[in-house]
């Protein structure tokens, strides 16, 4: 096929607008902490002044990234860009200095005992995220997450979701896109059409969504179409094979999906992203340029971080010129574009005495509220309380986290680590990927803890476990804490368990407790969290009062 019209001279310049890369948001190269997907400075320069449209932006202090957008929009030469980052708990989750908010599911988990109060804490969510957006120097939230996460098994939405239900999920994501967007941000609302209902991780293979037509209408739909109701800017795709909508593509390249449901039935009219087209769901079946153009083809509007961003767009600008992509699909996409970043309020003014504008002095005291509300609210503990006497002779804190590598929440003065530790335990880090203090697989799945090697005296116990991208499961990896929770109560030495992110591990392990054993959950993982969970259980400086459920 050929185009029958003369195309403009700058067609290249107009397909990069469409696509969106990953930065990071240090200032130095060095500093990358995923250099795999993020943009050298020198390449990241290039392709902004090629006309590329938007970055997407991972790592750095709320400050840093401050300066690093700014000189983002100069590499831009003045255009406007789409910079974005996925803060869906807070933009202090990803840059430090700002808040950092507990899971959404917290939120859902309130709105099952108080709808009214979770609605309106949804809405502050999203203006509290707005309003540090802005300050940073973002203009896109890639959030809410509209997926309904009604299965436990779910590795890579678990506490993400608003909701365990649609109407759960619906309420709570609109409400967050009101608050989002009244504060000048785009909000987006993911993963369409519904990523909550898979056990496979589409960040390492193609999840198949086997439900039919009747049951998308009555789960997966209805939180999108809560988020379109309440105006939400962006809908972002998912790497999804939905044999009821389409048996061969998923969704982010299915005009079936994109196209005639969500453009045409559910009737979105603004922005289209991909999910990131690096993830394995599509390059292990797609090259990065023929995943764009299907992209396009299908209805995306957006390419979020090809696999390679040069390949994407010298196979989209082939396609117009063969015709196989015509210039009014690329010209329609520009159009809302254009649209999404004129409704977007510009960066907080700054000063050299505020360089951060409201965030100059750290979260504002409203936000700082919102945070230990929200914190207090989902908080769930029983029991007693860990008194001097567990720990009068020494103990172990053995903490479990997926990788120590990578781990924000547990730095050297994490609550988890230092309140135990002023109360005497030793701690002992246990990685998901490590065998210590494990007993050789299959020795005694009764007794799954080596307790010699683990050395003497009361353990309190601290799971961090919950669905997260690129762990393959829903949180604990499988590991045996339940036959490892009534070896330590056999032995008479768990001293307390604190459970953080996934509830599903709390509910399980919950009825395995005596009722007098110091033990809670809290849904965030952040050293706030930290604190007010051992506080309630005797440790540090919380009297445990506060807003906690039994």
């Amino acid at each position: 096929m050929t185009p029958l019209q003369p195309l403009p001279t700058d067609l290249r310049r107009r397909v990069a607008e469409l696509l969106v890369v990953r930065a990071s948001g240090h200032l130095s190269d060095d500093q990358r902490r995923w250099p795999r997907w993020e943009l050298d400075n020198a390449n990241l320069r290039r392709l902004l002044a090629d006309g590329v449209g938007g970055v997407i932006l991972l790592g750095a202090s709320a400050a840093e990234l401050r300066l690093r957008t700014g000189q983002l929009q100069a590499w831009a030469g003045g255009r406007p860009l789409l910079l974005c980052a996925d803060v869906e708990e807070g933009v202090g989750q990803r840059f430090e200095g700002a808040s950092w908010l507990v899971p959404p599911l917290a939120v859902g988990r309130l709105h099952a005992r108080d709808p009214r109060t979770a609605v309106e804490a949804a809405e502050r969510y999203g203006r509290c995220t707005g309003r540090e957006a802005r300050a940073v120097g973002l203009n896109w939230v890639l959030g809410p997450v509209c997926d309904v996460n009604n299965n436990p098994a779910n590795p890579v939405i678990n506490v993400r979701a608003w909701g365990e239900d649609p109407a759960t999920a619906g309420a709570l994501a609109a409400a967050f896109c009101r608050g989002l967007q009244a504060e000048g941000v785009l909000g987006c609302a993911k993963h369409f059409p519904g990523h909550g209902d898979t056990a496979a991780d589409s960040h390492l293979e193609l999840p198949l969504l086997p439900h039919d037509r009747a049951r998308l209408e009555a789960i997966e739909l209805p939180p999108f179409r809560a988020a379109i109701k309440a105006g939400v800017a962006a809908v972002m795709t998912a790497h999804l094979l939905l044999p009821a909508l389409d048996p061969e593509r998923p969704a982010t390249l299915s005009p079936a999906v994109l196209t005639q449901l969500l453009r045409g039935e559910l009737g979105f009219g603004g922005l289209l992203v991909t999910d990131a087209l690096v993830m394995e769901a599509i390059t292990g079946r797609w090259g990065a340029g023929e995943a764009a153009v299907l992209a396009l083809a299908a209805g995306a509007d957006l390419v979020l971080m090809p696999a390679d961003a040069d390949q994407a767009i010298d196979a989209i600008v082939a396609a117009v010129e063969t015709g196989r992509l015509s210039l009014e699909r690329i010209e329609a996409a520009r159009e809302r574009r254009r649209r999404a970043l004129a409704t977007v309020a510009p960066p907080e003014a700054t000063s050299v005495e505020a360089p951060l504008g409201p965030l100059s002095g750290g979260p504002e005291p409203a936000d700082r509220q919102l945070a230990l509300q929200l914190v207090r609210t989902g908080l769930e503990r029983r029991g007693g309380r860990i008194g001097a006497a567990a720990s009068a002779t020494g103990g172990v804190n053995l903490v479990r986290v997926d990788t120590a590598l990578v781990c924000p929440f547990l730095g050297a003065t994490a609550p988890a680590l230092t309140l135990p530790e002023a109360a005497g335990f030793r701690s002992c880090l246990l990685e998901g990927r490590s065998p210590t203090p494990w007993r050789v697989a299959g020795e005694d799945p009764a007794s799954p803890l080596d307790l010699e090697r683990l050395g003497p005296g009361p353990v309190l116990l601290q799971l961090f476990v919950r669905g997260n991208p690129f762990r393959g499961s829903a949180g604990g990896g499988g590991e045996p804490w339940a036959a490892a929770v009534s070896q330590l109560l056999a032995a008479g030495r768990l001293a307390g368990l604190a459970v953080y992110g996934s509830p599903y591990l709390w509910e399980a392990l919950r009825p395995l407790l005596p009722p007098d054993l110091p033990a809670g959950w809290s849904p965030g993982q952040m050293p706030l969290a930290q604190a007010e969970l051992l506080g309630a259980l005797g440790l540090g400086g919380s009297d445990g009062t506060g807003g906690f459920t039994d």
